[in-house]
Formats: structure tokens, sequence, C-alpha cells
């Protein structure tokens, strides 16, 4: 009876580690876009080296001053990719979370920093072209935390051809009266590298954030197009940016 209780509980466990997930952190993807190598982590699925098949990708987006780290170092999405992989409450899939630094998952005003067309011209391509993925539409989703719950939205409204989901969590939004408003350095600080500092009150709504802005876009996006993706928008009624 000991024996084979051993045998068992031998058996689970290896069953157990053979269904976790790998995770790969601050791989690099050299942009011409941006002129560097950008750092991003990809967890694949337990079946990932094993089977032929390809697969679903989610895009996970970090928070403002986080990096590609964050979302395992913190989040665990990892461990729990795992775990609800194994419950079969979701499907196995590759998760992509991305350093975006401070940017806002946007272009810049000055040109300098163009994120967005980093994540959609080269970082989506090299992940179809590295990994096997499903790479239509229909099984790439987007979403993130804070920043990066703004970045899903911006990636999602502006492309909707490329996603079929996006779950903005705790989004980094807020009204022209917050804008026009926010402290100098409040603004300069989180705001002016992708949308121009030293700008004041009124002087802040230029043409390129209202490009970038997501209450704009809503306001100006042909609802046909917005209802392309399907949308998940969560926040916490005790969280600052309710």
């Amino acid at each position: 009876m000991k024996q084979l209780l051993t045998t068992m509980l031998t058996a689970l466990a290896v069953t157990v580690f053979a269904q976790q997930g790998t995770l790969k952190e601050s791989l690099q993807v050299k942009s011409a876009t941006l002129g560097k190598e950008v750092e991003y982590s990809i967890y694949l699925p337990s079946d990932y080296e094993t089977s032929n098949r390809r697969y679903p990708v989610l895009y996970l987006l970090h928070g403002y001053t986080d990096d590609e780290t964050a979302w395992t170092q913190f989040g665990e999405a990892n461990l729990i990719a795992d775990r609800l992989s194994q419950a079969g409450e979701i499907p196995s899939m590759i998760i992509v979370m991305p350093d975006a630094g401070v940017s806002w998952y946007v272009n810049s005003a000055d040109g300098k920093v163009l994120y967005e067309d980093f994540f959609i011209k080269e970082l989506i391509p090299h992940i179809d072209a590295t990994y096997r993925t499903r790479n239509s539409k229909e099984f790439r989703a987007i979403a993130g935390l804070s920043m990066g719950g703004h970045g899903s939205l911006i990636m999602a409204m502006k492309h909707p051809d490329l996603f079929t989901a996006a779950a903005p969590l705790s989004a980094g939004i807020f009204t022209e009266e917050e804008v026009i408003n926010m402290p100098d350095d409040n603004w300069n600080r989180v705001f002016g590298a992708p949308y121009g500092k030293d700008l004041k009150g009124k002087e802040r709504l230029t043409a390129h954030l209202f490009q970038n802005w997501i209450l704009k876009i809503v306001e100006n996006t042909n609802a046909d197009e917005l209802s392309k993706v399907a949308y998940y928008i969560d926040c916490g009624d005790g969280d600052f940016l309710i």
C-alpha cells in the first residue's frame, strides 16, 4: 500500500510538473522604429514544446513605471495561466508582456518614441514569425493595467482589425477637465514625454493628444468600427481611476 501511494504521488507530481508553462523573461527584439532593443517576456503553454499546434496570443501590458517583468513578478500571470488552463477554464495560449517604458503605448508628439508603430508594425509580426501563433484577429487579444489599460484601448480602438477582444483594467483615462487642471509637475512627469512638456491648461488639448485620447477616440470613431472588438472594462470602486 505504501509503495502504491508513493507511486501515485510521484505520478501526480510528474503530471502537475508537466502541466506548467514556460516563462522566458526579458528577451529582446530589435526595433528599427525605436532604434534600440526592446525587452519582452513571454509565457508559453505547457504543451508548447511537445505539440505542433498553434496558439492564440494575449498581449498583456504593464502599468506606469513598470516593465516586462511586472505581470509575472507582481501579478503571477504565468501561475494563473497554468492554474486556469489545468482547470479547463481557459485554452492554452501564449502571453506576451512587452516593456513600454512610460510611453503610454502611443507615438510621442515629438516623434522620438513611436511606440504604437513599434507594437503594431514590429512586435506583433516578430511574435508571429518567432512562435507558433494563430496570427489572425480571431485569436489575438490585448489587456493591461492602468497605463497598460490605456494601451489596450489605444491598440484595440485604433486597430480593431487586429484584435478580437480587449480587457482594460483600471485604465488610466482622464477627462479634458482633469487634463486642464492637472498640476504642472504631474503633467510633466506623467504625460510630458508622450504629449509635450511644459504645456499648461488648455495648451495641453493638442491635436496629437486628441488622436490618442480614449474619450475623443470613442467620440469620433464610427460605432461599427468600435464594435469589431469585444471589450471587458473593469475598475475597482476604491480605485482612484474609477
